[in-house]
C-alpha cells in the first residue's frame, strides 16, 4: 500500500496538480504516508516549492547576460505632397517645386555586447540565490513535517481522550447498576441512584465532547494534507514512550548542521557576500561593443518631378553645348563644334527613372556598416556607490550576527529541550503510577460501597480521582511526544527511530 502511494504521489509532483482526496487517503494512514501526501498536496508548501523554477530561470538569465544581445527593427512611413521647410528656406526657394508624396521604409539589425564585473558575477549570485530558495523550500518542508506530525499526535491524543471518556462512561454505568442493586436490598436510598444517573449523564457529555474533538483533529490532519473534508481513515502509527538516551553534544552538532532555519540564513549570507562584490564592481570600468546593419527605401507617388528634373538637366546641357559651339565659331581660328545631339531626353531614360523609383517597401539601399567600441570609467557618482557598498556590507554583517545568534539560541534550545523531554518522560512514568493507584482506589471504594462502609459520594470521588489521573497520564505522555517533535524541528531530522 505504501509503495503504491509513493508512486502515485510522485506522479502528482510530475504533473504539478493536486491529487484527489479519495485517491490519496488510504483507509489506514501512517505518519509517513501523511507526510508524503502533504508534500504532494499542501497548497502552502507547493507555493514555496514552485519558487525553485523561478530560481532556475534566474540562473539561466544570469548566464544569458554574458552573451551579446541582438535586436532587429523596421518601419514604414508616408510623407504627403507640399512645401517642406529647411530652416528659413523652403524647397520652393531652392527651386524644387511640385514635390510629390513619398513612401519610406527602413530596417536595422544590431548586435550589442556589454561587459562589467557585475555581469561576470551575475551567475554566481544567481546560483547563491537559488541555494537560498532551496534552503527556504527545506525550511517550508520542515515546518510542514512538524505541522503534520503535531496534527497527527493531536489526533492520537484525542483518540486516547475518547477512549478514557468511554471508559469513564462504562465506570459510571457500572456505578449506576451498583447503586440500583444496593437500592433493591435496601442498603441505600434513591438519592444514590439519582446521583449515579447524573454521573452517567455527565460521562455521556464527556464522550460527546471527546468525539467532537477527535473529529476536529482529524479534519485538521486533512487540512494539513491539502485535502477536502470527509475522507475516512484510521491512524496506524503509534508513538511509544521511550527513555530519551540522546547525547546532548551530538544533538547540538546535528542541530548546527541540519537546522533548516540556520541553513537558510547561511545561504543568505553566501548571497550577501557576492552582493558585496557586485556592489564594489561599480568602481570598475565597463566595456561595450555594438555593430549593426541598416537600409532604407524611398518611393515617390509619381515620377513627374524626377522626369521634370531630368529633362531640365538635359535642356541645360543642350543650352550649354549650343552656347559653347557659338563661342567656338567666333574665335579667330574656330574650333570644331561639339555634338549637341547627344543631349536629348529619351523614353529609355524616362523608363529608367520609373524603374528606379519602384523601391517601396523592400527595395532597400544598404547603409555603410559600423562598429563602435566604448569603455566607460566611473569617476564620481555622488557617493551613491559608497552607499551601496556599505549597505551590502552591513547586510552581510547582519546575517553573520544572525547566524551567530541562531547558533547560540540552538545550543540553548537543545539543552532546554532535552531537559524538558527527560522531565516529561519521568512525569509520564509518575502519572502512570498515579493512574494505577487511582484505579486500585476505585476498586477498593466499590468494595467498601457494597459493604456499606462509604457513601456514594465517596465512590464518585474515587472515580473522579481516577478520571483525573487518566487525563493527567494522557497529558503527560503526549506532552512528551510534543517536546520530542519540537526537538526534531530543532535538529532537522527524526529522533523517534
Amino acid at each position: 500500500m505504501k509503495t503504491g502511494l509513493v508512486v502515485f504521489a510522485a506522479a502528482s509532483l510530475v504533473a504539478g496538480q493536486p491529487l484527489k482526496a479519495q485517491d490519496q487517503v488510504p483507509p489506514v494512514l501512517s505518519l509517513e504516508e501523511a507526510l508524503e501526501i502533504a508534500r504532494a498536496n499542501n497548497p502552502g508548501y507547493r507555493q514555496v516549492r514552485n519558487d525553485i523554477e523561478l530560481a532556475d530561470w534566474g540562473v539561466r538569465q544570469a548566464y544569458g547576460t554574458l552573451l551579446p544581445s541582438a535586436n532587429a527593427s523596421g518601419g514604414s512611413s508616408w510623407q504627403g505632397a507640399g512645401e517642406q521647410q529647411f530652416g528659413s528656406l523652403t524647397l520652393g526657394d531652392l527651386g524644387f517645386l511640385n514635390q510629390p508624396s513619398y513612401y519610406f521604409s527602413n530596417y536595422f539589425v544590431g548586435l550589442n555586447y556589454s561587459l562589467d564585473w557585475a555581469t561576470i558575477r551575475a551567475p554566481s549570485l544567481a546560483k547563491a540565490d537559488r541555494r537560498v530558495t532551496e534552503a527556504q523550500i527545506g525550511l517550508a518542508g520542515a515546518d510542514l513535517e512538524a505541522n503534520v506530525t503535531n496534527a497527527y499526535v493531536e489526533a492520537l491524543r484525542q483518540e486516547e481522550a475518547l477512549r478514557i471518556a468511554q471508559l469513564q462512561l462504562e465506570n459510571s454505568q457500572f456505578n449506576l447498576r451498583l447503586a440500583q442493586g444496593q437500592l433493591e436490598v435496601g442498603t441505600v436510598t434513591a438519592i444514590d441512584v439519582g446521583q449515579a444517573e447524573v454521573q452517567v449523564g455527565r460521562s455521556e457529555v464527556a464522550v460527546l465532547q471527546s468525539r467532537n474533538a477527535l473529529e476536529t483533529a482529524r479534519m485538521r490532519i486533512l487540512q494539513q494534507l491539502g485535502l477536502q473534508m470527509g475522507s475516512e481513515f484510521e491512524l496506524s502509527t503509534g508513538f511509544t514512550l521511550s527513555l530519551p538516551t540522546w547525547n546532548e553534544e551530538e544533538l547540538r552538532v546535528m542541530a548546527l548542521g541540519g537546522n533548516p532555519n540556520l541553513e537558510t540564513r547561511r545561504r543568505s549570507r553566501e548571497s550577501a557576500e557576492i552582493n558585496v562584490s557586485s556592489a564594489r564592481s561599480s568602481y570598475f570600468p565597463s566595456l561595450s561593443i555594438s555593430t549593426g546593419l541598416s537600409g532604407f527605401a524611398r518611393q515617390a507617388s509619381n515620377t513627374d518631378f524626377q522626369v521634370a528634373q531630368a529633362e531640365a538637366r538635359v535642356a541645360g546641357s543642350m543650352a550649354q553645348c549650343l552656347s559653347t559651339n557659338d563661342l567656338y565659331s567666333r574665335l579667330a581660328t574656330p574650333l570644331p563644334p561639339l555634338n549637341c545631339s547627344q543631349f536629348t531626353f529619351t523614353d529609355v531614360q524616362r523608363q529608367s527613372i520609373s524603374d528606379s523609383n519602384n523601391q517601396f517597401p523592400f527595395g532597400f539601399q544598404s547603409s555603410p556598416p559600423s562598429v563602435q567600441l566604448q569603455m566607460s570609467i566611473p569617476i564620481f557618482q555622488g557617493l551613491r556607490r559608497q552607499r551601496n557598498v556599505e549597505a551590502a556590507r552591513l547586510q552581510r554583517d547582519d546575517l553573520v550576527e544572525q547566524i551567530r545568534e541562531q547558533e547560540i539560541a540552538l545550543e540553548a534550545d537543545i539543552s532546554i529541550g532535552l531537559a524538558n523531554v527527560r522531565t516529561a518522560y519521568q512525569s509520564a512514568l509518575l502519572e502512570e503510577r498515579n493512574r494505577e493507584l487511582a484505579d486500585q482506589q476505585l476498586r477498593l471504594a466499590r468494595e467498601r460501597y457494597q459493604l456499606g462502609e462509604i457513601t456514594f459520594v465517596d465512590l464518585v470521588d474515587a472515580q473522579t480521582v481516577l478520571a483525573q489521573a487518566e487525563a493527567d497520564q494522557i497529558s503527560a505522555v503526549f506532552a512528551y511526544h510534543d517536546l520530542v517533535t519540537t526537538l526534531e524541528s530543532l535538529i532537522g531530522t527524526s529522533l523517534r527511530n
